[in-house]
């Protein structure tokens, strides 16, 4: 390796754990885009989603496995296309997430349901496999279980806004991102029991962006 080589090596930005990045991504199976941040992508699937900012820390589970596993060691601002096994994606179907409900319990929400159908039951979402007089059967597995993945995606940077990094690791720990500010601390805010919440996950915060969380008691506003 020559010496213009070397320092070029050097100077690229490569993605190791633990990084807060941004991503571009599009995902597709069978060919076909289900999945993307990418406006002229997007539009492929649907003409009324809008692109949102992709903020996620690498090696933290906030993408498929596969991908996540895929992110590490690669450089910024360079795109990539990778091929992602189901095993490493949304996993296997299982036999046993197929079942059978009454047709009462659709009924009972004003909900008739028919075979293709997608809708939300229990937590989950769910496909309408058929319907025999009163039993309906249903798949609980994700509709891209048991499925190959192709993803292209590129790093476009590392991301080191202090608000920013909070926001995705709320996403990543909470599942939500509650009202907070940023100062010596990261303030949440809320009610009371997000207090125990700040205590339990203050030294993650510590750990992964340098600053602890604080709480800040602000009730609901009582609805007469």
């Amino acid at each position: 390796m020559n010496k213009e080589e070397n320092e070029e090596r050097n100077n690229k930005e490569i993605v190791k754990k633990n990084d807060f990045v941004e991503l571009k991504y599009t995902g597709y199976v069978n060919g076909e885009i289900f999945d993307s941040n990418i406006e002229e992508d997007l539009r492929e699937i649907t003409d009324k989603a809008k692109p949102v900012e992709t903020i996620v820390v690498v090696g933290k589970g906030m993408l498929v496995p596969g991908l996540d596993k895929a992110i590490e060691g690669k450089e910024v601002g360079k795109t990539y296309e990778i091929d992602i096994p189901y095993k490493e994606a949304f996993g296997e179907r299982k036999k046993e997430l197929v079942k059978i409900i009454s047709l009462s319990a659709f009924t009972n929400k004003n909900i008739t349901p028919k075979p293709g159908m997608m809708l939300a039951l229990d937590n989950a979402l769910v496909k309408i496999l058929s319907v025999s007089g009163a039993r309906v059967t249903v798949d609980f597995n994700n509709p891209l279980a048991g499925k190959d993945l192709e993803y292209k995606f590129t790093i476009i940077r590392k991301v080191i806004e202090i608000d920013k990094k909070a926001k995705a690791l709320f996403e990543v720990l909470f599942r939500f991102v509650p009202e907070f500010e940023v100062n010596d601390k990261i303030i949440i805010k809320g009610p009371k029991p997000f207090e125990n919440i700040a205590k339990i996950y203050s030294k993650k915060f510590k750990e992964m962006i340098g600053k602890e969380l604080g709480f800040e008691l602000k009730e609901e506003a009582r609805k007469d």
